[in-house]
Parts: C-alpha cells; sequence; structure tokens
C-alpha cells in the first residue's frame, strides 16, 4: 500500500512529521516498508544569481557565467539556452552529489575555462523529467536552501511517499482513509470525515443489473448507474500526480478516478463504455471453456464456476478481478456505466489464483473489502465523474442485497488490562474502540463493516493494546512460588542434553538441525519406515516417516556439503527418534559423524582417513562428560546400519550406552556419501544417573604418597579383548588400582596367540607401599587376568 504525505494529510488534520508517522505506522502493525522522500537527496543544494553572462570562447553552445552565491562571486560554465544574467538558479557546489546523472561534482575545466560547480535542471535533480534548460525561479534570496523554498512554494515536489506492508487481516487499511484513521486513534491528528452528498438520478438507468441464483452467495450485491454526455480526456494534474507518486501510469480521467478510489478509500469500481454494453449486465459463473480478453490486452480461459459479468454479448468483466477490454473506457466514451459490487473474498482469491492475474481490485476483495461502503463508494465515483469529466448521471439500479455484517462483543476493562500487562483507564479503552469506529451500547462493543477480522473479545483487547503501544510494557520479574534461592528449573536429562551438546561441540563437531522426518527409504535403512511412524499428511515424500535415528540426517547433511566440495566433515545432533507412534516409542540421543580426513594437508604426515577408534575417544568423551561409569564393557551386537567387524557397543551389561563405529558400506551407498565414514550414537537416558544428588561436584581427592607403575605382559588368545583384560586387572584391587592402560601389542605368537602388555598405577592413600605390598597385588592382578582372559603371564 503507498501513498504519499499531502495524500494523507486529506483525511488525517496533523503536523506530525514523516519520521512520526513512520514510526507510529510500523508500531501500530502496519510496517513501514519504504520513505521516498525527495526532499532528502536536495538538502545540499542552494541558491544562487546569475549576475553576468559571456559566450565561451571556444564553445557556440557554451556560456561562462558569474554567479554570486553564498560563498561569493564563482565562475560557472552552463549549457542551458536559458543561462542568463539576472535569474535565480538551483547551484550544485564542487562535493555535491547531483542524483540525476549520479556523479558527485569537482572543480574542472571546460573547454579551456575552469567551472566551480554547476546550475541545475530538474531533471538532474530528479524532480522531473524537463531537461530544456536550468532551474529558472521566480523568488528566492542567494543562500537559501533549495529544499525550503520547495516547501514554500512548491511542496508537491517533495512530497514523501511511503509504502506500507498490509498483513492479511487488515483489508481497512488498503484505503488512506484507513490508515488516516489508524492514526488518528494513535492521537497524531484529527481524521476528517469522508462526506456522501447523493448524486440525484436525472433518468432512469438504460442498463439493468441482475444476479443469477448460483451465484448469489459469491456475488451477493451488485450496484451501478450510468453517466452520460462524458468527456473522457486526460485526468487534471493534481490526479496525475497522485497515481504517478505511488507508481501508476495515468491513463484517462475515468479509469484514474477508479484507480483514485481503490487506493484513496478501498473502493475498488469499474467503468464500462455505456455504448459497447448490449442490453443489461448479469452476474452469473462462467462455463468451461468460455475466454475473455481482459486490459492487460492477455485472453484468459475462464474456469467454470468462476464469477463474471455478462451482457447479451458474452463476458464481459471478471467480477471483482480485472475487466474485459472490449467494453473498457476510451477517451471517445460518451456514455459510462459505474459498476459498484461485493464480491466473495474467498471466491474472489480462487479465481484469481486460477487465472494467475494479480489486480489492485483481486488484492482487496480477497482480503474483504466494507460491504457498506458500496453505495456510498458509488455516490462519492459519481460526484467526480460529473466534476472532471461533465455529463448526467441517471438512477442507481441495484440487484441482490448487502452482506449483515452486525456484530457486537462484550469489552471487559479489567480483563484487557490483565491480558495486555499495562493498565489502561476505562475511560481510553472506550475512547480507542470509537476512535476505531465501533460502536459502544453499555459494555457491548458493535464491530463497524469495515474490520472482518475482529471476531471475538480477543480482538477487542488486541486493538486496545496495538493503539495503546505495546512498546510501553514495562519488564516486570515473575513472583516466586517460594522464597529463597530457586530450585533448578531443568531437569537431569535436560542437564545431561546441554552437557553432551556442549562437549560434542569442544571436540571440534558442528551441530546439525535437521528435520524429524526423512523419508521411507532411508528410514528403512535405519530399522524404521514402517506404517507405526509413518506421517499422516506429509510436507513431501522426502519427508513421510519419523527418523528412526540421528545418522540419517547426518548422512544426508553430509552428502550435501560433498556435493559442494566439502570433503572432511564433522557433524552431530541431538534430539528425539522414533520406535513407533506413541508417546512413550521416542528417546533423546546425541549421534556424531565423522567424514574424510582427520586433519588437513600438512608436511609432517598428520593427515590420515578417519576410523572407528576416532569416534570410540569421542563417544568416550562425551560419556565420561555426562557422568558415565568409567568401566564398561564391548559387545558386538550391533545393528544393520554398523560394519559388522569394525564397531562396537559400549554397554553395562545388557544395558547399552553408546554404539560407535563404521557406517556400513551399503548404507554410504544408497545415502551418496563418499567414505569413510565413521560415527557414534550415545543413548542419554540409558547412562544411570548418580544416587546421590548434589549441585556441586565432589572434593578433589589427592594423595601425597608417590604412585607406583608396574608393567605386566599377558599370552592371550588372539580372539581375546584388550578391554576385558584391562577390566580384569583394574578389578584386582579398587580400592589401590588407580589406572590400567595398554602400551604394546605383539601378535604372531606360536599357536595363533597374542602378546597384551599393560601398565598398571598403584596410588597408595594412608601408607608408603613396601615390596610386599606390591608384590601381593601384582599376585591379584596375574590371577584376574588369568581367569577372566585364559592367558598366562608372558615369561
Amino acid at each position: 500500500m503507498k501513498f504519499t504525505l499531502s495524500w494523507l494529510k486529506e483525511h488525517l488534520d496533523t503536523t506530525a512529521t514523516i519520521d512520526q508517522i513512520a514510526e507510529a505506522l510500523t508500531d501500530l502493525g502496519l510496517e513501514v516498508e519504504e520513505i521516498a522522500d525527495p526532499a532528502a537527496k536536495l538538502g545540499t543544494f542552494t541558491l544562487a544569481r546569475i549576475d553576468h553572462a559571456e559566450q565561451h570562447p571556444d564553445a557556440d553552445r557554451l556560456r561562462v557565467c558569474r554567479v554570486m552565491t553564498d560563498e561569493g562571486e564563482k565562475q560557472i560554465v552552463c549549457g542551458a539556452p536559458n543561462a542568463r544574467a539576472g535569474i535565480t538558479v538551483v547551484l550544485a557546489k564542487p562535493g555535491d552529489y547531483v542524483p540525476g546523472i549520479d556523479t558527485t561534482l569537482g572543480v574542472g575545466k571546460i573547454r579551456g575555462v575552469e567551472s566551480h560547480g554547476m546550475m541545475a535542471s530538474e531533471r538532474e535533480l530528479e524532480l522531473s523529467e524537463e531537461h530544456d534548460g536550468i532551474i529558472e525561479l521566480p523568488s528566492g534570496e542567494v543562500g537559501q536552501r533549495f529544499v525550503d523554498w520547495l516547501a514554500q512554494n512548491a511542496p508537491d515536489k517533495i512530497d514523501p511517499m511511503i509504502h506500507i506492508k498490509i498483513t492479511p487481516n487488515r483489508p481497512d487499511a488498503l484505503g488512506v482513509h484507513g490508515v488516516a484513521r489508524d492514526l488518528a486513534a494513535r492521537g497524531l491528528g484529527t481524521l476528517k470525515a469522508v462526506t456522501v452528498d447523493a448524486v440525484p438520478g436525472a433518468f432512469p438507468c438504460p442498463v439493468g443489473v441482475s444476479i443469477d441464483a448460483g451465484v448469489a452467495a459469491k456475488a451477493p450485491f451488485f450496484a451501478g448507474r450510468v453517466v452520460r454526455g462524458v468527456t473522457n480526456g486526460p485526468s487534471p494534474a493534481w490526479l496525475q500526480k497522485r497515481l504517478r507518486a505511488i507508481g501508476l501510469r495515468p491513463i484517462n480521467a475515468l479509469v484514474d478516478i477508479t484507480n483514485f478510489f481503490t487506493f484513496d478509500l478501498n473502493r475498488p469500481l469499474h467503468v464500462f463504455d455505456a455504448a459497447k454494453v448490449a442490453g443489461d449486465l448479469t452476474l452469473r459463473a462462467a462455463r468451461a471453456g468460455e475466454e475473455l480478453v481482459a486490459l492487460d490486452e492477455k485472453t484468459y480461459v475462464l474456469p467454470e464456476g468462476a464469477v463474471v459479468i455478462c451482457d447479451d454479448n458474452g463476458i464481459e468483466s471478471i467480477a471483482g478481478i480485472m475487466g474485459g477490454a472490449a467494453s473498457g473506457a476510451s477517451e471517445e466514451t460518451r456514455d459510462v456505466f459505474i459498476e459498484a459490487a461485493y464480491f466473495d473474498p474467498i471466491s474472489t482469491a480462487a479465481t484469481g489464483r486460477a487465472l494467475k492475474i494479480n489486480s489492485d481490485a483481486r488484492y482487496r476483495f480477497e482480503r474483504g473489502i466494507d460491504p457498506a461502503f458500496t453505495l456510498p463508494g458509488l455516490e462519492l465515483a459519481t460526484r467526480m465523474v460529473l466534476d472532471l469529466c461533465g455529463g448526467e448521471a441517471s438512477e442507481v439500479v441495484t440487484a441482490g442485497a448487502l452482506p449483515d455484517t452486525g456484530r457486537a462483543y462484550r469489552l471487559d476493562p479489567a480483563r484487557t488490562s490483565r491480558l495486555v500487562g499495562m493498565d489502561i483507564d476505562e475511560a481510553d479503552q472506550r475512547a480507542t474502540l470509537e476512535a476505531l469506529g465501533f460502536r459502544l451500547e453499555g459494555e457491548m462493543a458493535h464491530v463497524p463493516s469495515w474490520r472482518p477480522d475482529v471476531l471475538g473479545e480477543a480482538d477487542l483487547v488486541e486493538e486496545i493494546a496495538r493503539i495503546a503501544s505495546l512498546t510501553k510494557l514495562q519488564g516486570k520479574p515473575l513472583p516466586r512460588a517460594q522464597a529463597g534461592v530457586p530450585q533448578p528449573v531443568l531437569t537431569p536429562l535436560q542437564v545431561r542434553e546441554k552437557t553432551a551438546r556442549r562437549m560434542a561441540a569442544a571436540l571440534g563437531y558442528n551441530e546439525c538441525v535437521t528435520y524429524s522426518f526423512i523419508d521411507q527409504g532411508s528410514a528403512a535403512l535405519f530399522g524404521g519406515g514402517d506404517d507405526a511412524v509413518r506421517v499422516e499428511n506429509p510436507i513431501s515424500s522426502e519427508m513421510s516417516h519419523l527418523r528412526p535415528d540421528l545418522l540419517p540426517g547426518l548422512l544426508q547433511a553430509a552428502a550435501r556439503n560433498q556435493a559442494r566440495g566439502f570433503a572432511d566433515l564433522a557433524l552431530f545432533e541431538l534430539g528425539p527418534v522414533f520406535s513407533g507412534g506413541e508417546p512413550g516409542e521416542q528417546a533423546v540421543r546425541i549421534s556424531g559423524l565423522l567424514v574424510g580426513q582427520t586433519a588437513p594437508r600438512d608436511p609432517f604426515g598428520s593427515r590420515r582417513k578417519v576410523d572407528l577408534y576416532d569416534a570410540k575417544a569421542d563417544a568416550e568423551a562425551i560419556l565420561n562428560a555426562i557422568g558415565a561409569p568409567a568401566r564398561a564393557q564391548i559387545n558386538r551386537k550391533l545393528d544393520g546400519w554398523w560394519h559388522p567387524g569394525r564397531a562396537g557397543n559400549i554397554a553395562l551389561g545388557p544395558n547399552v550406552l553408546a554404539t560407535f563405529g563404521e557406517i556400513h558400506p551399503k548404507v554410504l551407498r544408497q545415502m551418496d556419501v563418499k567414505g569413510p565414514a565413521v560415527g557414534f550414537t550415545i543413548q542419554l537416558a540409558a547412562v544411570p544417573f548418580p544416587k546421590v544428588k548434589t549441585p556441586t561436584r565432589p572434593a578433589l581427592e589427592l594423595s601425597e604418597l608417590q604412585a607406583v607403575d608396574r608393567d605386566f605382559a599377558f599370552v592371550v588368545d588372539a580372539g581375546v579383548e584388550a578391554l576385558t583384560l584391562v577390566n580384569a586387572a583394574a578389578g584386582a584391587d579398587k580400592a589401590l588400582i588407580a589406572g590400567v592402560s595398554v602400551f604394546d601389542q605383539f601378535q604372531g605368537l606360536e599357536g595363533g596367540q597374542k602378546s597384551l602388555a599393560i601398565t598398571v598405577r598403584l596410588q597408595p592413600r594412608d601408607k608408603t607401599l613396601t615390596d610386599a605390598d606390591i608384590e601381593a597385588v601384582s599376585r591379584k592382578i596375574v590371577e584376574k587376568v588369568e581367569k577372566a582372559t585364559g592367558g598366562r603371564l608372558r615369561a
């Protein structure tokens, strides 16, 4: 919606500045998209006077002028034919930016003669297309700012244009009068009433109107009248300037009048050349295959059931959207039929979308114009036609009946203040609604016909809050339920999720947030895709099922990044996965994915392919951060999307905490991911929570006694896992053994056996260990390992 400041002041008596108006409009919900202020680019130009002008010595069409400015006399070379002594001109000095030629001036030489600036034409200042000569002003003092002179003598040339964004629920703001009403309610001026003087009919209307019963619900009211003897030439200058200011091209007086009322009062109209109308006009439904050449000179095949206006010759207009070229008004038009009607918003929108026609009329009808203003709008348009084009008007003919828009809702001032959060006096609430056109009877507020969006008591509250301005809300802390230090608001699982997310980011992973919906094929790869998790109304075929795992989304993100040249990736996501459609059949997990190489290229050989131990180390780091037990088992009861020989589960007995390893090659192929790719998935809720709940960490315990490291080498079968050996050694004396780590592995011994060497750290707490103490613990370690692995101490 576009309008100029002067146009707004035709409806609003105000002294507010353009900035105040723009701020108020945005605050009222009519967001200002743009302000085109011609004065903003003219601020540097001043008035000057030519004292002397003589022929340029080396150019027939140039004059050398001595110009009196606010900085003294300057020499300026000018090529305008009207450059002469004694006239007042507009001066652009060196350093000024001239918008019409997109140039910042400097001191220059023209044919050998120095020139200090230029005297501008209207086109060079983007005031008009006039470029026959420089601007000559009938008045003004040397040094006066040009914008100040324009404000006093030609304000229309610097009239700001305001472009506001209208939400679909505010059709009343699609007219300048409606915008002025909102501003007046805010207190930025006084709304000027629209006075409607009925035009008496001088003769019966020769064109009748009717509505077929089949379209009565889509087009409930149809009115019009003939004005004969009109002279349809160019519209007056004021009307042309107003339309051009909002980007409309003036066509002729009759068409310009309809465009004016569309934007001025949100009353779309249409004019037919009465001489080209055969018989009466009827609103009916279009038949399949019917066509119309519209005013935009395009031929449209009308959808069956669309509301059209017809005469005896056929279709003349698409109701509420666009008229036909055959009966359009031209400069030869002498008798005109002015049509005003009310059309159903949904029907108009459906027809407009089917035909892909975007017109100002459709834009308004599909949002809902004021049905009660149909006949007053017709009267005002008739008066303007008579004033600008002459002629005499017939009586008004109508068909159908206007829809009843009467409704009222209870105003509860106390509830309004409670919901808004501001103390708004009851008198102010009532005054706000009355300023917006509501009629108050006791505690009931009757909604005006131009507000189809107000459909309940909550909408009354919204209107009051909108005018009062929510910017006045003051932040207030919510009252505590009880005194003292507030209890934690996050659940233990939420705290764990936060910790896991921060740890994954610290390990160098980038967080992804993918949809919880994936396609059936991807879901089937990860054990899902059945009907229990199928979405009834999916957004697309790629989002048909709830995800059974987080890895599909990460793999899809990896594929998209690889397709764009990013080969080395570290991605993670934390979110829900679904094993079924019931509320309890979902769990929160965190998954990570590593693809490509571990490091960028360097001369030291640091770069290598990611492997399962990278994923295992990261999974263990996150498990450690969220408080998982340090000792766990590794098993290989894997799901089908993991590589069976290069993956494992970190578990506490049957309770699986996490899975890590390589993604199965067939999964990578189907997900279009170029390997290698390793990942991990941690089931956050499966990690046991601490039995003792405390908001702080336990105190750090440090021993003053020196630790003792002892190395052991065991010969075990090739199938024995190192972790089994480590756990067995650690369990020999839980109080004394502080840690166990593998430092060597040798394969190829007789019988297919291997050697595993471990370091055991013994940390005394109360006394220094003697040789006997160390030997006793060592024997326990050897016994535990031999019992758990079947191995023996290497000789």
